[in-house]
């Protein structure tokens, strides 16, 4: 089994940050040389960062293959002979002895095969070299120095001989231990990474952008802005941790062998160290390991850019050495980039279910977090000037998984001078009918509802979605070609396709067809819940529409309803009221309701709920996964006993349920002490209340 290969390595940038190739390869090496310096202060000393990492690494190794094969323009001060940036004037320098230093890189089997090769030969051992592999945290370094088990100096790692003194800040940071446990040493040096968890990320910028201020650009930016801060109070309300990953110095206690023992050893001195951490028999079992964590990287509740691989004996370590700026016995494996520069080309506009008119930006190609980039979404025009956003600005992309692309930043200092403004349509892209902005809202919409193409598109496949009718073989593809065909253009003429019509067209055979609308005849017979979802009323997701369902019991008293009596209904505000009452006042929407029902739609009614139910006020989180039941179905089970389903876990929570795989949630119950249950305790509180 061999470690997965990044995608797109080896293919050219779109753009060039640095201008054009210089012919002149002294030039280039000039100019390079110049671009990373101004790189290396903007993102070590102003904690504002010019260009992505991996924009940063493309011209550092152009700048490395120039400078070996042009050995006559070599200088002392080249910043491939350097770590990082100069300390900021700000804070008192530390010297770091011995010097921190960075990580060669590899990002394909070659250059692991070769760095593995490479430590064969300088051991002079021809079999196999035990190792350590860890999740290559992307954070901050920093490093901690300890007398008689006290903390006393915390440092950043600057240009890995000089750092800066952040003592202050680093006491506020929650899990780096204060006072040692232990059978201490009198002096100890410890290295680790500082980093912000995705959740608290999120959380953080969330509030900022709500009070008005900047967010953080990303969360290894957002802890390095952190540690940095000339008021250590402000430290204190971010909520930064830290893992421990290396002994610097040690005096006055037994010296580990291994890496593996060194961190036993940091362990149980009460250091925080990454449970994720192992050892590796060989170079296969690192390429195991590589491929297990990056199918992992997402549910960790942290960023990652790689694994760090270690030659596990101390000795070992200390027989290869180091080069000027990196250990000979360290390697760090890249995950594909999730950060990438590029520049937006022009704005298109979508139109959705509920007529909202999105924009789309078209940028250059560019490859970021495993795929290839072209259009990211806007999301709406209130965005668009929160960003300062114009047609031919470079921008910032950050793909976090399978998240969608988001513009995180512009970088308006580079602005080109023929970058135009963008404008919202004076008519509805689609079927140019006319568009409105509530006074409430960011979100343009085209006012022409069903008649609109790209609303009868979206509407019908929404209809047909998996929690929804739940029409299997009918997804989007399939309603594109049987609104091309004309056959369809309401949800309720899906339950007019005959098997004639069907075998007729391209791509399908009579088999296909029949099977199609089996799935249409079972998805007859549906429930109102999963009904009322399906008519894609704005405002009514799956939590609305069990709410709505549980309090009339059928559908004809909720078409009845008024406002005031549908804010009687458990989260149902007064503007997804009028939104509700708004949809069954409109005629068309009466016909199509009737429609559906006149093909065969139907449901048992529920008997409406009136009385408290007996988990009303309580908020419950899914983690993990499940195995007697979805998590889908979980939910609804709980939304129907009055419960609320988060996504995420606060001091308000009142039961967490955790499966196997359970991730960040989990480790954020236990931080709050929130109740914890498995999937037994959660079928047993189900039953005894539904049983009632």
């Amino acid at each position: 089994m061999h470690a997965p290969r990044p995608k797109g390595e080896g293919q050219e940038d779109p753009r060039e940050t640095s201008g054009l190739v210089d012919s002149d390869p002294g030039a280039r090496i000039r100019r390079l040389r110049e671009d990373l310096r101004n790189h290396a202060i903007a993102y070590h000393v102003l904690d504002n960062p010019t260009i992505p990492d991996a924009e940063f690494d493309r011209l550092f190794d152009e700048l490395v293959q120039l400078e070996r094969q042009h050995p006559e323009f070599a200088t002392p001060d080249s910043p491939t002979l350097r770590v990082g940036g100069a300390p900021a004037e700000t804070f008192t320098e530390v010297a770091h002895e011995p010097p921190m230093l960075s990580l060669g890189k590899a990002s394909d089997d070659d250059e692991l095969d070769g760095w593995y090769r490479r430590c064969q030969e300088g051991l002079r051992v021809p079999g196999e070299i035990e190792l350590t592999c860890e999740p290559k945290i992307d954070g901050v370094a920093l490093s901690l120095v300890y007398e008689n088990g006290r903390l006393v100096r915390g440092a950043t790692r600057g240009d890995g001989n000089t750092g800066e003194n952040i003592t202050a800040n680093v006491r506020e940071i929650e899990n780096v231990p204060k006072r040692l446990r232990g059978d201490l040493p009198r002096l100890l040096e410890v290295r680790g990474e500082v980093y912000l968890r995705e959740e608290d990320f999120l959380a953080f910028n969330a509030e900022a952008e709500a009070a008005g201020e900047r967010p953080m650009v990303n969360p290894r930016n957002g802890a390095a802005g952190s540690l940095r801060q000339k008021d250590s109070r402000v430290t204190a309300t971010r909520p930064l941790r830290f893992f421990c990953y290396q002994i610097g110095l040690l005096d006055g206690a037994m010296t580990p062998e291994s890496q593996w023992q060194a961190l036993e050893m940091l362990g149980d001195w009460g250091f925080p160290i990454n449970s994720r951490v192992e050892r590796a028999a060989n170079l296969e079992a690192v390429r195991d390991y590589i491929e297990k964590l990056a199918a992992e990287r997402q549910q960790l509740g942290y960023a990652i850019d790689g694994v760090v691989i270690k030659v596990n004996s101390l000795d070992a370590q200390q027989r290869l050495g180091n080069m000027l700026r990196r250990p000979r016995w360290a390697i760090a494996w890249k995950f594909p980039a999730e950060e990438a520069i590029t520049q937006i080309n022009e704005v298109a506009f979508s139109v959705g279910r509920t007529g909202a008119v999105t924009p789309v930006a078209r940028v250059e190609p560019v490859h970021v977090g495993g795929v290839t980039v072209s259009n990211v979404t806007l999301h709406n025009f209130d965005e668009i000037e929160r960003l300062d956003l114009r047609i031919g600005d470079s921008v910032w992309l950050l793909r976090a998984g399978d998240v969608i692309p988001k513009i995180v930043r512009v970088q308006t200092e580079a602005r080109p001078d023929d970058a135009r403004e963008i404008e919202a349509p004076k008519a509805c892209p689609e079927c140019g009918g006319p568009v409105d902005r509530a006074e409430d809202e960011a979100i343009l919409r085209c006012l022409n509802g069903l008649t609109c193409p790209a609303q009868r598109r979206e509407a019908v496949v929404h209809f047909a979605s998996r929690l929804a009718l739940d029409i299997e073989g009918l997804g989007s593809k399939r309603v594109d070609q049987l609104l091309e065909e004309g056959l369809i253009n309401t949800p309720s003429s899906i339950y007019e396709l005959t098997l004639e019509q069907l075998a007729e067209l391209p791509r399908f055979a009579e088999l296909s067809a029949q099977n199609l609308l089996d799935a249409i005849e079972k998805s007859r017979q549906t429930t109102l819940p999963r009904f009322l979802y399906a008519l894609g009323i704005r405002e009514v997701g799956e939590n609305a529409a069990l709410n709505l369902a549980h309090h009339f019991g059928d559908l004809h008293p909720l078409m009845e309803a008024d406002i005031e009596a549908l804010t009687e209904v458990r989260d149902i505000g007064k503007i997804s009221a009028e939104h509700i009452a708004g949809f069954f006042a409109e005629s068309r929407n009466q016909d199509e309701v009737k429609a559906l029902r006149d093909a065969g739609v139907s449901w048992e009614p529920i008997q409406p709920e009136r009385v408290e139910r007996p988990l009303a006020g309580q908020t419950w989180v899914l983690t993990g996964s499940l195995e007697s039941l979805t998590r889908n179905q979980a939910k609804a089970r709980l939304i129907a006993l009055g419960a609320r389903v988060a996504g995420s876990v606060s001091k308000e929570t009142t039961q967490v349920v955790a499966g196997p795989e359970a991730g960040s949630k989990l480790a954020k119950a236990e931080a709050l002490k929130v109740p914890v249950m498995d999937e037994k305790g959660l079928l047993k509180v189900l039953g005894r209340y539904e049983s009632e």
